[in-house]
């Protein structure tokens, strides 16, 4: 799937907040948590744009990312 996300997934990024939001949403004890992140967008068939943020279902994940700043805000566990 071809998006506007795809497009620019080497500009995806997040604050150190929001890092430290998806490493203890996620339970992830992972080095780099971006890469995890951007592989997961790339691999997922699943990505959505409601309003200002692309969500990406991928891994029994949702990682929420801002649509005009391409920061990754959270990631949630599915329920």
């Amino acid at each position: 799937m071809e998006n506007d996300l795809i497009k620019n997934l080497d500009k995806i990024h997040t604050t150190e907040l929001g890092y430290q939001r998806i490493r203890r949403n996620l339970n992830l004890d992972i080095p780099d948590l971006i890469t995890w992140c951007k592989n997961g967008v790339e691999r997922s068939d699943n990505i959505s744009r409601k309003g200002k943020n692309w969500y990406v279902a991928v891994d029994n994940c949702i990682l929420t990312i801002n649509a005009f700043s391409l920061t990754i805000i959270t990631a949630h566990k599915k329920k």
